[in-house]
């Protein structure tokens, strides 16, 4: 076994005992008494002088065994921080990852590579690379320093080079010596093999066939008087590469060659040839290290032969022979068949043959005598015209609600996944229901009995899978979820081929299939123009647009550490360009054609639910508090004071969980809140200080400012939604700067004495902050900046004007007051007989306004604007009053008395 870097082993034991409470045994080189990540079990053990595996010693019940570079990966991936090379050792990384990492005795393979360096554009990132030359020209190489930053590129071949068509063959390997040859996928996979006494060639991938060195090899066999030798076509086990496997055999037949095959069972994750090799060296004990290769070698040939088998009689035959089950379930090209053995009639069935007066019984070999009779004697029926798998178990622990996903392969090569329900798996008649509708027609033709058996063994331990119901930022997982793509640590993940996204241990997915999204995971075709066209059009308040879209892809971790988050208030005149704004920066996200929503159009549920989709992304409320329908009777005013709690990521509101307790939803606002409409918010002053307000006033029209809206307009999303990635990559630059930027900000609000409210300064300077940070994805002059940032500081100033001063319908009702007032020598709308107070009627106030031309707001509207006036406060709406109005009037009337006690609403001079 290779020894372990110092300081990595004394990470790692440190690891062990903390997260599997691994203990060290007193004169002994084992840690034991850990917790079994798979069994739960208190007997997982590892070694104290070389923790290279961690194994449970539930050998029959569980066995498990993990290499720790799986677990803790951080610690094996930046192998030049590790072992630097120097001008003495110029390869010693290379050296160190190959025998750390892989295994791999230096003294095998010591001249077979070469220490290079890999530099990439995109990422601005560089990796040491251990390079292999191939025999035709070019390379292969793996990155070693942390090549997570590249995303799926582990390992790359020398640009415009192609090894197809030729297999990498060790120099240890002398091809005309072998009797047997294994051809693998990966170079790592041959060496592994070599170190076994196996001989083995490099394919370079499953869809390369070696078709030109297996010609060469065939006529350097014939000039030599050779037999050719047996290949053993040692693919990974996966979908992919099985159909390759069988191609290549049936090609490599062709050829002359004796084809078998190897496959390494898959079971909890995936292993190659290169993971068992560093499991053989964790067995100390010599003898016991030999029969367990052995044992993981037949069982491959095995799992080989079954890929290759030709007939579903012949592959039930074979897993028959090796497990001697007289009944079991098993697929066959994409079928599902169900093996029972008679051998009553078996034996029947083949001496019946053998007696056969028919030639064409007489000229069978005796496999296919065998598969004959197994299928006269029915011993393998076809249960299903598909074959279908449990993949995994996801549940919602809000709801608890649960489901077993599953994939459904059909004979046509296509392949359907789709969740069933605890009651569909269970009961025969459901599952068929559900897996013909799920499987486009696939239909289970097995019975009950035969579906609890099959049930019960793919269930079995099954792995779980963590789910959200929205996308967006997940606070709790640290990771942005955008339907098949996902971001962490600003690395871009896709889902797998099991539809869920892998970050080390964590396994998560999202629910939420609403909401489809249209992003560019490249930069290729990204149109950087687009800014341009965005500053011609609308200028610093595009900007601050922009900003507030960028902003909100963070707004869950600047709430989780300033407790706030702004709304954005958008209005302007008819032509303006809002629907032009709010459509392109959708689009930036991804979302062509969306706007917004309309709250007045939604049930209360309904806006709950749709406030509930989206996490880290804006929610665009449009026309939300149109006049006619807050007192036509045709519709439910709109009040804001509701989204009170939306600015600190509150609660929704509360929803009952249907269980037998008493459980309730209290989802959170996880997105930000974006009012768009003509009319100006009328709020109460605790919303209108929450806001961040645009206005935008009908542009004078040019030549190029129509041609960048007709830019912008006929940007497609693919064209610009790669600008979500390039953000929520660099989350953590942005952060910081934010961070550093805000503090600045509010600083410099306050020293403008005009601002008196503490939230309007958070809200402004939070919304500069982002300005700063937004440079760091696009390309903002130090013009622009300083343009933007200026009206901002303005915006923070009109908003603590709109606070102290009324709504101009309040102000203009006022003065018509005062007007109405001044025109008799008594009281002539206002019923008080207090001076320090104001009384009036508002319909009789409305009726004299008429009278006297004065134009005013609808009486309805009035009676929603005055609650927040400001010139004079209200005191009490709808109150019995002594009318000085009245009382006057009957003075002057003696013969024409009125009743001189009036409804009015009185305010506080």
């Amino acid at each position: 076994m290779k020894s372990m870097d110092r300081e990595i082993r004394a990470e790692v034991l440190r690891r062990l005992e903390s997260d599997y409470g691994l203990r060290p045994v007193t004169g002994t080189h084992y840690l034991r008494k850990g917790e079994c990540p798979a069994c739960g079990k208190r007997e997982l053990y590892s070694r104290q002088d070389e923790p290279w595996f961690i194994k449970c010693g539930r050998e029959k019940n569980c066995g498990q065994q993990w290499h720790v570079k799986e677990i803790y990966e951080d610690l094996f991936d930046d192998w030049s921080k590790r072992a630097p090379s120097t001008e003495q050792d110029p390869k010693a990384t290379a050296m160190a990852y190959l025998q750390f990492a892989r295994g791999f005795d230096l003294g095998l393979i010591g001249g077979w590579f070469t220490q290079e360096n890999y530099w990439d554009r995109q990422t601005s990132a560089g990796s040491a690379t251990v390079r292999f030359a191939l025999e035709h020209g070019g390379y292969w190489e793996r990155l070693i320093d942390r090549p997570h930053r590249f995303g799926k590129m582990k390992a790359r071949f020398a640009p415009g080079q192609s090894p197809r068509g030729y297999w990498w063959c060790p120099p240890s390997v002398d091809l005309l010596a072998v009797d047997e040859l294994w051809i693998v996928e990966g170079i790592f996979d041959c060496i592994a093999l070599l170190h076994h006494g196996i001989a083995a060639v490099s394919a370079m991938s499953s869809a390369y066939y070696p078709e030109e060195s297996l010609k060469a090899l065939v006529r350097q066999r014939a000039d030599a008087g050779q037999k050719l030798p047996k290949l053993v076509w040692a693919l990974d086990n996966e979908p992919g590469a099985h159909r390759y496997t069988r191609k290549h055999a049936r090609l490599a037949r062709e050829l002359g060659f004796r084809c078998e095959a190897a496959q390494i069972p898959q079971r909890d994750r995936k292993a190659d040839w290169n993971d068992l090799h560093q499991r053989w060296q964790f067995i100390d004990d010599a003898e016991k290290r030999t029969e367990q290769i052995e044992r993981d070698l037949k069982e491959a040939r095995h799992h080989g032969a079954l890929l290759l088998a030709e007939s579903a009689a012949e592959k039930g035959a074979l897993m028959y022979e090796w497990r001697e089950h007289h009944e079991f379930h098993f697929v066959y090209e994409r079928r599902l068949y169900w093996w029972k053995l008679d051998l009553e009639k078996l034996n029947k069935a083949v001496q019946t043959l053998r007696d056969s007066d028919h030639s064409e019984d007489r000229s069978l070999t005796d496999r296919q005598l065998r598969d004959k009779a197994l299928r006269q004697c029915g011993a393998v029926v076809e249960i299903a015209n598909c074959s279908f798998q449990a993949l995994y178990y996801l549940r919602n622990e809000v709801t608890d609600e649960a489901w077993f996903y599953f994939r459904i392969d059909l004979p046509n090569d296509t392949t359907e996944r789709s969740a069933f329900t605890a009651g569909q798996v269970v009961a025969a008649s459901e599952f068929k229901k559900r897996l013909a509708h799920a499987g486009k027609g696939a239909i289970f033709t097995g019975s009950g009995g035969q579906l609890d058996r099959i049930m019960k063994e793919q269930l079995n331990n099954i792995k779980s899978v963590e789910t959200i119901d929205f996308i967006g930022y997940s606070k709790n997982h640290g990771a942005y979820v955008f339907g098949d793509l996902a971001v962490r640590g600003g690395i871009v993940e896709k889902a797998n081929d099991e539809d869920y996204f892998e970050f080390g241990k964590l396994r998560l997915k999202t629910l939420q299939k609403s909401i489809r999204l249209e992003l560019a995971v490249s930069d290729e075709g990204y149109r950087r123009e687009w800014l341009d066209w965005l500053w011609t059009c609308f200028g610093p308040k595009g900007v601050i647009a922009l900003a507030f879209w960028f902003g909100s892809l963070f707004a869950e971790q600047i709430r989780a550490e300033f407790q706030s988050f702004p709304f954005l208030e958008v209005t302007g005149e008819a032509g303006a360009g809002k629907s032009t704004l709010l459509m392109f920066l959708w689009k930036l996200f991804g979302r062509p054609d969306e706007e917004g929503k309309d709250p007045s159009k939604m049930s209360k549920a309904g806006l709950r639910r749709w406030l509930a989709q989206v996490s880290g992304m804006p929610l665009v409320m449009l026309e939300a508090d149109r006049s006619d329908v807050a007192g036509s009777g045709h519709g439910k005013a709109f009040d804001w004071d509701e989204f009170k709690p939306m600015f600190n990521g509150g609660s929704l509101g509360v929803t009952g969980v249907k269980t037998a307790g008493n459980e309730t939803h209290e989802p959170p606002f996880r997105g930000t809140l974006v009012m768009s409409q003509n009319a100006a918010v009328q709020a109460s002053e605790a919303i209108m200080t929450r806001i961040v307000k645009l206005h935008f006033v009908r542009p004078e029209v040019t030549s190029t400012s129509r041609a960048a809206a007709d830019n912008l307009n006929h940007l497609s999303a693919r064209e610009v939604s790669h600008f979500l990635l390039m953000a929520v990559k660099k989350e953590g630059a942005v952060l910081e700067l934010f961070r550093e930027r805000v503090k600045v900000h509010e600083t410099t609000l306050r020293g403008l004495q005009q601002i008196r409210v503490e939230r309007i300064i958070k809200n402004h300077a939070q919304m500069m902050a982002l300005v700063d940070a937004l440079r760091l994805i696009v390309p903002l002059t130090d013009h622009q900046l300083a343009s933007v940032q200026q009206t901002l500081m303005g915006m923070a100033l009109e908003r603590q004007a709109a606070i102290n001063a009324d709504h101009p319908q309040v102000a203009e009702f006022w003065e018509v007051y005062e007007y109405l007032e001044s025109l008799g020598d008594g009281p002539m709308v206002n019923h008080s007989k207090k001076d320090e107070l104001i009384a009036i009627n508002l319909n009789e106030f409305c009726e004299r306004a008429a009278e006297h031309r004065q134009k005013l707001a609808d009486v309805n509207t009035l009676r929603d604007l005055l609650r927040e006036s400001r010139r004079h406060k209200l005191i009490e709406a709808n109150k019995s009053v002594d009318s000085a109005v009245r009382a006057h009037w009957n003075l002057k009337n003696p013969l024409n008395q009125r009743c001189t006690t009036v409804k009015c609403w009185v305010f506080k001079k």
